[in-house]
């Protein structure tokens, strides 16, 4: 299908066409399996992730708070202690030397005064960072955003089969070996995850949107710099006993054994970020998947829109 074409306002998006593709794997982590073949109807997606730069217009034009400036709600979080209970984000923090690898509290911390536009905490700002892609943003601020600019987030079958631009079934959005001819194609993480990132792809943290090759269907970050929320709550691929949440899950549902009276939904990320490592989380393909819990946020999480075909933004440059 060739794209429809509609006015202006979506030059920067980029017309994916439909398709069936093999989505999924049976080579890498359990919860990307079984590969199943998918079909999507074609749609358009933003080139690049959502920026700072964006993010703010539709701050001041919406007032939309985040989920990380305001305070939560105690009734949600029964036994929390009250000094938590406050505007606050996740923000990575590196270990000064080796930790365990299966406790992710070791380089992660809970950040009063962390949200979209203090990244790494009260005095950060994103002073320079106008083109990196928004973060610290929570599920229902993404779902804000994309209602906004009268999109709508990508289910997990559009993200992947777009990532893949047109390469069925390949390990990467580039083909078979992640570093062609030397060349690093996504902001990941060299080095030893968690304590030393030698920063080989010129990046600590997040880049530029566009700092690396586009892929087959020209879109940019697809793969690292940070993952992506999708609209698709987690759950299984197809019958096979093996779950995205990594941890105990009902439907949708999931919660951290060590806070059993909190129970909350998580939706699908994708992508990696520049915090996925060989040695820890080889993520930064088309295939992984990753649970996130809908009330959290993070410095390494944001997302891109779709637009369907008849959806109201092409509707509305249609008249």
């Amino acid at each position: 299908m060739d794209d429809p074409g509609v006015s202006g306002r979506l030059d920067d998006l980029v017309w994916v066409p439909g398709g069936t593709f093999l989505m999924g794997s049976d080579r890498h982590y359990p919860e990307e399996a079984p590969a199943h073949r998918v079909t999507v109807d074609g749609f358009w997606i933003d080139r690049h992730l959502v920026t700072n730069r964006e993010f703010e217009r539709f701050v001041e034009a919406s007032g939309h708070l985040t989920l990380a400036e305001r305070a939560p709600n105690a009734a949600d979080y029964p036994g929390a202690d009250p000094k938590l209970l406050v505007p606050a984000s996740t923000v990575f923090h590196k270990p000064r030397h080796r930790v365990d690898l299966q406790n992710p509290y070791s380089w992660w911390a809970y950040v009063p005064g962390a949200d979209w536009r203090h990244p790494q905490g009260p005095g950060s700002s994103i002073e320079g960072l106008e083109d990196h892609p928004v973060v610290h943003v929570a599920w229902e601020d993404a779902e804000a955003y994309a209602l906004w600019t009268e999109k709508q987030l990508p289910t997990e079958a559009e993200w992947e089969f777009a990532a893949r631009g047109g390469l069925d079934g390949a390990t990467y959005a580039w083909g078979e070996e992640f570093a062609p001819r030397g060349r690093l194609m996504a902001n990941t993480w060299q080095g030893e995850f968690p304590i030393e990132n030698t920063r080989r792809d010129g990046y600590e943290g997040t880049s530029p949107v566009g700092a690396f090759p586009a892929n087959g269907h020209g879109l940019l970050d697809m793969i690292g710099n940070v993952w992506e929320w999708t609209e698709d709550w987690c759950q299984e691929h197809g019958s096979a006993p093996r779950s995205c949440c990594l941890i105990r899950q009902a439907a949708h549902r999931s919660y951290d054994p060590r806070t059993p009276g909190v129970n909350i939904p998580r939706r699908v990320t994708k992508g990696g970020s520049h915090l996925c490592a060989s040695n820890y989380c080889r993520r930064y393909r088309p295939a992984a998947r990753m649970p996130q819990p809908i009330d959290t946020s993070t410095c390494h999480l944001g997302f891109r829109c779709v637009v369907r075909p008849g959806g109201p933004l092409q509707r509305a440059t249609a008249v």
